[in-house]
């Protein structure tokens, strides 16, 4: 899994009143989705992970094009890529929904983060690059999509996998949330975690 945006410092995980939100889309013609499926699956991980309250995140699937010029733009890497994540540091507190409408005066309190929604960020994936990959990485197309949408997501919560030490955090977590939401069991025999470019490194 290559392209992710890092942050700085680690994500708020609960929001003000209100539930977790998954804005689910496809915008490819590749591979035929459910995306009641992955929109769930993608709550079920946020949810595992410590997500409360009003918290929203977007899933997007794209095709190689669209993935190509984000990871251009956004990563300043040539070509396609399976799955990017966009984090967003939760409620953007300097940024003003209008005129004056967070700042502070004689008779304004200053702004409580728990009145706005939590913003967890953006994930997009290309289900033609999981197909390409699928054989030689998490074995299924299915199981393959399954792993990038938990990979992605776990970017937007603050994981990474630079360093060793991280990659087998973030692998084990993926392989514990893939197995509890996804599988509802052992992951199957042929499942790899390992990407053969993180491998490399």
């Amino acid at each position: 899994m290559v392209g992710f945006l890092s942050r700085v410092r680690k994500p708020r995980r609960v929001g003000g009143e209100g539930s977790v939100t998954v804005f689910c889309a496809s915008e490819q013609d590749d591979v035929p989705l459910d995306l009641d499926r992955w929109r769930l699956l993608a709550e079920n991980v946020l949810e595992a992970e410590g997500v409360r309250g009003s918290a929203e995140l977007s899933l997007l699937f794209v095709d190689e094009t669209v993935i190509s010029e984000m990871n251009k733009v956004h990563m300043g890497k040539t070509g396609p890529t399976d799955v990017l994540a966009f984090p967003i540091d939760a409620v953007l507190m300097g940024s003003s929904p209008g005129p004056g409408a967070l700042s502070r005066g004689p008779d304004r309190s200053p702004p409580d983060a728990d009145d706005f929604p939590l913003l967890l960020g953006d994930v997009a994936v290309c289900p033609a690059v999981a197909v390409k990959q699928a054989p030689l990485h998490a074995g299924t197309v299915d199981d393959e999509l399954a792993l990038l949408v938990t990979h992605g997501i776990l970017h937007v919560l603050g994981y990474d996998h630079a360093e060793q030490v991280d990659r087998e955090k973030m692998q084990g977590r993926e392989r514990a949330l893939l197995e509890e939401f996804h599988w509802r069991g052992p992951a199957p025999h042929n499942f790899r975690i390992d990407h053969p470019e993180e491998s490399a490194q």
